[in-house]
């Protein structure tokens, strides 16, 4: 009788972590909204597509493409009706492998949370419970993890910063989180603050001021390095945007993370670009560089434009470059090819919603705009 009560009140105080999830649809579409605007990115033409509403039927696709190992592929559609395994085997073997880079898993991990505390159904938190494994197993020892393209700490693509935001969320009890239990909650919390430790030793330091960061670390001298041939190693404007969004979520910001945020955002206000504007244009057949290149970008001169930072800066002198898929080191952005400048960001606005929300976080946690010396 006494083993019945038992296992009756464990029941009972499982039953009760669930119904104070407190998940609505409508909250569940918040959460999981991360995730589905991801899956549009990879949306391929003529392919039928579940709509937002079906949640569950889209967390179904994301059990059915996960990996042995915890993890998913990276750039699938799962909200495409395609049948899963077939995708997967119409895939290169190495494409199939589990990886972090261009914000996966972790958004999986939401998506499956935020249904499960709207469901109860246990294969939606089983999945997502795995996935949190995989994350913690891939871990490196120096507290980051890797993307793609190198074997580095990777800020690249979110990499960093997408996994500790799901951390966070975790750590804040967030309603798709409300499930997750206290020991897998501090296995958490300790994987976050070592991130936080890996984001903090990477912030550059240039000519004696720290700045922002760079896409890619060395996993042991923790400086800047190379991945793609067009990705040379520079102070990351949309990275570093990423980085200091994440900083700013923290509650009760230490002194070291305060300092960070402050001197990332004198760099921004160092590095902004002003006067010009990007334009999509179409490129006639006859100047096409390549057969398919229709389209590329140029800048336009405007007074009235908002400001723009490049993506890359050099790392001692803070100059704005480019590159394209030769490899080579431009300064000039009408020197790039006109594919990579209509397929890839080397000027955006990504810096700019920090800096827009920057006098409220610096009132939230009762500081001044100003910077210590090592910002200056």
């Amino acid at each position: 009788m006494k083993r019945f009560a038992s296992a009756l009140f464990a029941l009972l105080l499982s039953v009760g972590a669930f119904a104070q999830s407190a998940m609505t649809e409508e909250l569940a579409a918040k959460c999981a909204e991360g995730a589905l605007r991801k899956y549009g990115r990879y949306a391929k033409e003529g392919v039928e597509r579940l709509s937002p509403s079906q949640l569950r039927e889209i967390a179904d696709n994301a059990v059915l493409y996960q990996n042995e190992d915890g993890g998913w592929p990276k750039n699938i559609d799962m909200m495409s009706t395609a049948v899963p395994a077939d995708v997967v085997a119409s895939l290169p073997a190495h494409r199939r492998r589990s990886t972090i880079d261009n914000n996966s898993v972790y958004p999986e991990i939401e998506l499956l949370a935020t249904v499960y505390a709207l469901t109860g159904e246990t294969k939606y938190r089983d999945a997502a419970l795995r996935g949190v494994e995989f994350i913690l197993a891939t871990q490196y020892p120096d507290g980051g993890w890797r993307g793609w393209d190198a074997d580095a700490i990777t800020f690249n693509d979110g990499v960093i910063a997408g996994v500790l935001h799901t951390w966070l969320n975790i750590i804040k009890k967030k309603p798709q989180f409300a499930w997750v239990d206290k020991e897998l909650r501090n296995r958490v919390r300790a994987s976050f603050d070592e991130g936080i430790r890996c984001v903090l030793a990477c912030q550059y330091v240039q000519n004696g001021v720290k700045t922002a960061w760079a896409q890619q670390y060395d996993h042991h001298t923790l400086q800047p390095v190379k991945a793609r041939a067009y990705e040379f190693p520079g102070i990351a404007s949309a990275e570093s945007a990423g980085v200091v969004s994440l900083l700013m979520r923290i509650s009760e910001p230490a002194p070291e993370i305060v300092e960070a945020v402050k001197c990332a955002v004198a760099w921004f206000e160092r590095s902004k670009i002003c006067g010009i504007r990007l334009e999509t244009v179409p490129v006639p057949e006859e100047e096409r560089e390549e057969p398919g290149v229709k389209k590329t970008r140029i800048i336009v001169e405007d007074p009235d434009a908002r400001p723009l930072w490049a993506r890359y800066y050099e790392l001692e002198t803070n100059r704005p470059f480019f590159s394209d898929r030769r490899g080579i080191v431009l300064y000039d952005y009408m020197e790039v090819s006109q594919e990579r400048r209509g397929g890839y960001g080397w000027y955006g606005s990504w810096p700019q919603g920090v800096l827009d929300k920057y006098p409220a976080w610096l009132e939230r946690i009762g500081e001044k705009p100003v910077c210590g010396d090592c910002c200056e």
